[in-house]
């Protein structure tokens, strides 16, 4: 799994069994740190022509080939069922029916010697779906113990059970604002929240992001970077605020945003999944804005609970059962997603 926040490639080696439900383990898993080189360019992604945009693709299927038998061949894995593979987004307007996401090249198949299942999210956008977000099938059938399930990504995304149908969507930006503000201070991310603990609402922004139109829109509705390049970015950048009120602001839009969905239901458990659930100054924000429980797991769970539901997505495929909701999607149907290619 790759996401929109470019913290690197999360690879999971992940066990499934079924016995009246789904049971998993995560048996190994690692983050492989993208390099400066390969951040500037996902980061550039959407400036690409077409042609440069495939080349690129070869490219980084290439690379994410080498990333993957790297760890194979670490924790010495063999008798794989199959390589599931999210890839990496590089546009998304699934309003155009459009959506792309590098990395999923028939030869990543031939390269590794495996079966990989892959390229997830085209076949919904083509069902007239958002193509994202994919993960509450896994919510549905692994967590359902839980009224929410919340990933602190790249943006935050949700899903819950609404008059028994699952729905989930994208609540606003996260990481992917966070990171790129921080990032002036010549820093990945901001530890703890600490950065933004220091600084101070500017109120008028806050009031022009609460205000964007696609906080109106109903769900089914999902995000992308290029909407954040021309919505938030600009809206942020025109006030030439100190980055630590610039943060401070940011996470104080994201946990009002948050709080709105989740406080829907009461006496509700939400599972709270992705890198934002170790900023510890957002979840603080959060917990104060509601009475509902905010459960945060083991580290093992919140770093790899995305690539481990795309190892799920990849074995529901393979046994050609249906990995994608259109209650949550917005699809034509429910149905079986991904391409399977074989060595």
């Amino acid at each position: 799994m790759s996401g929109t926040s470019l913290d690197g490639i999360d690879l999971a080696h992940c066990s499934f069994t079924y016995s009246n439900q789904w049971n998993f383990e995560i048996l190994e898993a690692e983050t492989y740190a993208y390099s400066s080189d390969w951040v500037w360019k996902l980061k550039n992604l959407v400036t690409l022509t077409k042609a440069e945009l495939v080349e690129l693709d070869e490219d980084y299927t290439i690379f994410l080939g080498e990333t993957i038998l790297q760890f194979i061949q670490k924790h010495k894995l063999s008798g794989l069922d199959a390589i599931c593979s999210h890839g990496h987004t590089a546009l998304h307007q699934p309003e155009n029916r459009l959506t792309y996401q590098i990395g999923n090249l028939p030869n990543l198949a031939t390269f590794l010697d495996e079966t990989v299942v892959c390229d997830f999210r085209v076949a919904d956008v083509v069902l007239g779906g958002q193509g994202a977000p994919l993960v509450p099938i896994g919510d549905k059938l692994m967590f359902s113990q839980y009224e929410f399930c919340l990933n602190l990504g790249g943006f935050a995304n949700i899903s819950t059970e609404i008059s028994g149908k699952r729905i989930a969507y994208d609540i606003c930006p996260v990481n992917i604002v966070l990171n790129h503000y921080v990032s002036d201070l010549g820093l990945d991310y901001d530890d703890a929240g600490k950065i933004a603990a220091s600084g101070t609402i500017d109120q008028a922004l806050l009031q022009e992001l609460n205000a964007l139109s696609f906080y109106e829109i109903a769900y089914p509705k999902s995000l992308g970077l290029e909407w954040v390049k021309t919505e938030i970015f600009p809206l942020i950048d025109e006030r030439n605020l100190d980055t630590k009120d610039t943060l401070r602001t940011f996470v104080e839009h994201i946990t009002i945003q948050i709080s709105q969905v989740i406080n829907s239901k009461n006496n509700a458990s939400v599972l709270t999944t992705g890198g934002g659930a170790f900023n510890d100054f957002l979840m603080e924000c959060l917990s104060d804005k509601t009475s509902n429980v905010i459960v945060i797991p083991e580290k093992k769970l919140i770093d790899n609970k995305e690539a481990l539901i795309f190892a799920f997505l990849g074995v529901l495929k393979l046994r050609n059962e249906n990995n994608c909701l259109s209650s949550v999607t917005g699809a034509l149907n429910d149905h079986s997603s991904g391409k399977i290619y074989y060595p």
